[in-house]
């Protein structure tokens, strides 16, 4: 069950959003604004959620309500990562939340929060206690990041790539479990009442493993996502359907993001759009189809045609 629709995820950070060619945020703002409605109007009783921001800015907050982006947002999200890339101490989490309380009046959620096993797993196990032990009474969600390591022959997702030194290879020891499927000593400690946040890519052979440790942890609560860019590939409805039907025991918040080249002002995943309407139109069909309550089918009749182009 889809229990929250997420715009964009970290549109603050510019490895997944190129702010440089939308200084005045005005292109992510409309972009905002734009699905939002969409969104509540395939979805009346769907929550809407700001992107996970990442860094935890609240002078962004402020600016984004200052272009009227926050109308129709329910909620803002925000991630963090203390112990490996954010300039704080972990034990400033509290302090974190409340700047962006006193920002706007929306309820704040952690979609991401997270401590790399990669100088020491006994870190990890830290990061994860004392993550749960600040934040789980604070905020309504707050998802760990992530389930599962990131395979060593893929790339992260960040525009530095090696170039950022071990920081960059920090992305690839994230997980609860080893890319070879070993727990690791936080798996666990994992804490009840803990959301996962777990990426899929495009046919992805790890969902199957995935869910069924998911179940061994009690989990409940998912934040996954589906990309904007991989609805025009060939066979993408039949992923997208593989996949939310097989994670639909969990209470999932469903990220939409990443551009497809072919609609970026440049041809990269982090470009703005040059047509925001288009977003709007993807975020719409995944509304449709996938966040409606189940008394109404997928293909229930809609006045306007959501298929990819």
């Amino acid at each position: 069950m889809v229990e929250a629709l997420m715009l964009w995820n970290e549109p603050n950070n510019l490895s997944h959003w190129d702010f440089q060619l939308d200084k005045d945020w005005e292109i992510y703002s409309r972009l905002l604004k734009e699905a939002a409605a969409e969104v509540r109007r395939q979805a009346p009783g769907l929550r809407i959620v700001l992107g996970g921001i990442s860094p935890i800015d609240p002078s962004f907050v402020r600016l984004l309500d200052s272009h009227g982006a926050l109308e129709n947002i329910d909620i803002v999200a925000v991630h963090g990562f203390p112990l490996d890339w954010n300039h704080w101490n972990i034990h400033e989490w509290p302090r974190q939340i409340e700047s962006i309380k006193k920002a706007c009046s929306h309820p704040v959620w952690v979609t991401e929060a997270g401590c790399s096993s990669f100088g020491a797993e006994e870190v990890q196990v830290f990061g994860l206690k004392t993550t749960a032990q600040l934040l789980l009474h604070r905020v309504e969600r707050l998802f760990w990041y992530s389930l599962m390591d990131l395979p060593p022959t893929w790339a992260a997702t960040t525009r530095h790539r090696e170039n950022e030194g071990s920081a960059y290879y920090r992305h690839y020891y994230m997980g609860l479990i080893r890319a070879d499927g070993n727990y690791k000593p936080a798996f666990y400690h994992f804490p009840a009442g803990m959301g996962i946040c777990q990426w899929f890519h495009f046919d992805d052979h790890r969902l199957q493993p995935a869910i069924g440790y998911l179940h061994r942890l009690g989990v409940r609560k998912l934040r996954t996502g589906l990309s904007w860019a991989d609805w025009y590939r060939p066979g993408a409805e039949a992923w997208f359907d593989r996949q939310m039907s097989q994670l639909a025991d969990f209470e999932i918040t469903l990220t939409l993001c990443y551009t497809p080249e072919h609609f970026g002002i440049l041809p990269v995943h982090n470009s703005p759009p040059l047509n925001t309407q288009e977003f709007a139109r993807f975020a719409g069909w995944v509304a449709q189809r996938y966040c409606r309550p189940k008394a109404l089918p997928a293909t229930a009749a809609a006045d306007v045609d959501l298929q990819p182009v």
